[in-house]
């Protein structure tokens, strides 16, 4: 075929196998389809059934784009992967009040107006003993919140070990900037006392600000004050105390600081997400005094930043399951797989790479997220050839594994018994093409 051979736009959109397809959909997948026909012709290549390739052409422009993946990589709370899959409890409140009305923001008892926040904030209470909570739609957005509710046009104290940035440029002194809070730093990158902080107290400090430092740790000849030795810091000196957990681990995990365990060490405000280490849908939770959590929820921002219904109903399942200790192991994705032991993760690379003649190979996974950034945690993947992580990636659903050494590691601890039998078909897919 040569290229004045080819077909109007207008003739092959009104091919039959378009006929039902609507106009502008048909007339936009034909002129692609011609597009690439014609640099296949000029590469000297024959560009085949044009109708069947505007077919194609449609087809993939009306695939949705964000789709489930199969995780293969070993990083749990995989930040460019979706972060936490949410437990079934999560995804059945979803579905219950995303599919009707709901009572949002309606007080059914006193047939008035009502608050979003209060559906959660029960539970957060409970879960961390602290007085009021607040959820926002990340945690970005609850330090942006809280510094602007709190410390616009004054001063905010922070350790210089502590002014992180994290994924995609985000910055905690970006954040003071926006918030209009101006930033004084304390101590040095690798130590940083309470004294320090307390030097730099004046008349124009509106609060003390403790970060987590999130995917880094500094190790070696370090110093950094407790919370609690920070919080009587800003008792004496009559300043809140807000402590910016990040990861969101509800109960004790490694090094990992609790909301509850800061709230008992005396910080007035945290901070953490909903979509790590808790395990819920993205979210940014405040927890802490009644009064503070109040000028929150006043501020004008806040309603820029607040979460959707989807949001607080996915939040709620989750939390709800934080209840029961042995409840949240058991069904929320992110903490079974943080606590699954080797050999069951052993198996199921035994049973993947049996499907699909692979090999099993001792590997490391990582938390993710940001959190445990020094974690290892044993696991086994099944390595294939490293010809497949490319197809592997174009298979329904995508399956993302880690190239090493020549091979492609399908990391087992991330899948779970069903999403590996998935992946085994997958495997075989691509090979029979």
């Amino acid at each position: 075929m040569e290229l004045r051979d080819l077909p109007s736009v207008d003739e092959l959109a009104g091919h039959e196998a378009l006929r039902d397809v609507p106009r502008p959909l048909a007339v936009s997948a034909a002129r692609s389809a011609l597009s690439r026909a014609r640099e296949e012709i000029q590469a000297g290549h024959d560009p085949g059934d044009l109708a069947q390739r505007a077919v194609g052409e449609l087809a993939a422009a009306t695939r949705p784009r964000l789709r489930r993946v199969l995780n293969a990589t070993g990083v749990i709370v995989h930040t460019n992967l979706g972060r936490a899959p949410l437990p079934e409890a999560a995804l059945a409140r979803v579905l219950e009040v995303g599919r009707s009305y709901s009572n949002l923001e309606y007080d059914v008892a006193a047939g008035a107006r009502g608050s979003r926040q209060d559906h959660v904030a029960a539970l957060l209470r409970r879960l961390t003993g602290a007085e009021a909570a607040l959820v926002v739609n990340n945690n970005a957005a609850a330090v942006l919140l809280a510094l602007a509710a709190l410390a616009e046009g004054r001063e905010v104290v922070v350790s210089r070990g502590e002014l992180i940035e994290i994924g995609d440029g985000f910055r905690i002194p970006d954040v003071l900037a926006r918030s209009g809070a101006r930033l004084v730093e304390v101590g040095t990158t690798n130590r940083t006392r309470a004294a320090d902080y307390e030097r730099a107290i004046g008349p124009e400090t509106a609060l003390l600000l403790r970060v987590h430092q999130s995917n880094f740790r500094v190790v070696g000849f370090t110093e950094r004050p407790t919370t609690s030795a920070l919080a009587d810091v800003a008792r004496r000196a009559d300043l809140p105390l807000v402590d910016d957990l990040g990861s969101g681990a509800l109960s004790a995990l490694a090094d990992e600081p609790s909301p509850a365990q800061s709230v008992t060490d005396g910080a007035d405000l945290v901070c953490f997400s909903g979509d790590k280490l808790l395990g819920g849908p993205q979210a940014g939770i405040v927890v802490g005094r009644a009064d503070l959590v109040e000028r929150l929820r006043r501020h004008p921002l806040q309603r820029a930043l607040r979460a959707d219904k989807l949001t607080l109903a996915a939040l709620e399942g989750t939390l709800s399951l934080h209840l029961d200790p042995a409840a949240a192991r058991r069904e929320i994705p992110v903490t079974r797989m943080l606590e699954e032991p080797a050999d069951a993760v052993r198996a199921r690379a035994e049973r993947l790479a049996a499907a699909v003649g692979g090999e099993v190979e001792a590997t490391v996974a990582r938390v993710g997220g940001g959190a445990l950034p020094l974690a290892e945690l044993p696991s086994f993947a099944c390595a294939v050839g490293e010809e497949l992580a490319a197809p592997l990636r174009r298979a329904v659903p995508p399956v993302v594994a880690i190239v090493r050494d020549g091979r492609t590691l399908l990391d087992c601890r991330t899948l779970t018994d069903a999403e590996a039998d998935e992946v085994a078909a997958a495997v075989l897919a691509c090979r029979s093409r």
